[in-house]
């Protein structure tokens, strides 16, 4: 099974010191490399070229979280395409052979994503988020777990994820335009398709961010605005909601286990202003777009 890797890029010099190494230490190596450079400034691009990538510019203001990789599958043919973002660093030489043996392994998954570990000094509640959503043991999705996982069946991360080019065009590929979360989009478009989602928890990368209170509501406005937008997801797979009460309920419990109480309140108030930025992004359609684009992290997107 062919590999291509392919990597959306802006300005990712902070991460290519710890990239680079990783992607030329893998065992199993892409047989194409595209690096997609929305005009980085930091040469980025030229380094990238260097080290064997066909980097192909996106103008900044043409970027998009799936028109963007939809261009990444056209550029490319090989049968399996790992997706990968600048910041997220293989954790060992084996993350790209095992997400392909996930692949190879089942001739049913269509997408097959990593584990996502904290980076080094991350804080407390990001370390916690990648445990809570990205646990040691690797498992299998399919449409009939909807009933028993609901929302988190379709969930999938194209941070560190392989796609079987079969599947992803049987599911329409890419969305053209959406504001981000093209990663549930494609897994639920997957699963509906009658294929399997593998969460295969032995390809791990680093990849966490440590997000200011401000950054979390923006976040969750962009959220809302897919989920508000792609109102099939909710009818087949459920409503975020009680997946949500259970990971705040986790962070408290992990604040008091890491003997940091006082955390509490900074995590009522940040699941308080994830709901207001949520609810916010549901109701985007009656927003003004300046309010939308100081509203959004990807101010970009509204044009």
């Amino acid at each position: 099974m062919r590999l291509a890797l392919i990597i959306p890029v802006r300005n990712a010099g902070a991460h290519l010191d710890c990239l680079l190494p990783a992607l030329a230490a893998q065992s199993a190596q892409p047989d194409e490399w595209l690096a997609l450079d929305s005009e980085s400034a930091d040469g980025s691009a030229e380094r990238l070229r260097a080290a064997g990538a066909r980097v192909v510019t996106v103008p900044r203001g043409d970027f998009n979280h799936g028109g963007t990789r939809g261009l990444g599958s056209r550029l490319t043919t090989a049968e399996a395409l790992i997706y990968l973002t600048q910041d997220a660093i293989p954790a060992d030489a084996d993350c790209f052979r095992r997400l392909r043996e996930a692949l190879l392994a089942d001739a049913r998954v269509g997408v097959a994503y990593g584990r996502q570990l904290p980076h080094q000094g991350a804080s407390l509640l990001a370390a916690h988020a990648r445990d809570f959503n990205y646990p040691p043991l690797s498992r299998t999705k399919r449409l009939e777990d909807a009933a028993r996982l609901g929302i988190k069946t379709c969930f999938s991360s194209d941070a560190c994820a392989i796609y079987r080019r079969e599947a992803l065009l049987a599911a329409g590929g890419f969305p053209e335009d959406v504001i981000g979360t093209e990663d549930a989009y494609v897994a639920g478009k997957m699963l509906l398709s009658g294929w399997h989602v593998r969460y295969e928890a032995e390809a791990r990368v680093r990849h966490s961010h440590d997000y200011s209170l401000l950054e979390e509501m923006r976040r969750y406005f962009d959220i809302g605005v897919f989920y508000g937008r792609e109102r099939w997801i909710a009818r087949h797979f459920g409503r975020a909601g009680g997946e949500g009460r259970r990971f705040v309920l986790s962070e408290l419990a992990a604040a008091r286990a890491a003997g940091q109480p006082w955390r509490q309140g900074e995590i009522l108030l940040r699941a308080a202003l994830k709901l207001a930025g949520y609810r916010l992004g549901q109701c985007e359609r009656y927003l003004p777009i300046s309010v939308k684009r100081r509203l959004s992290m990807f101010s970009g997107y509204w044009k």
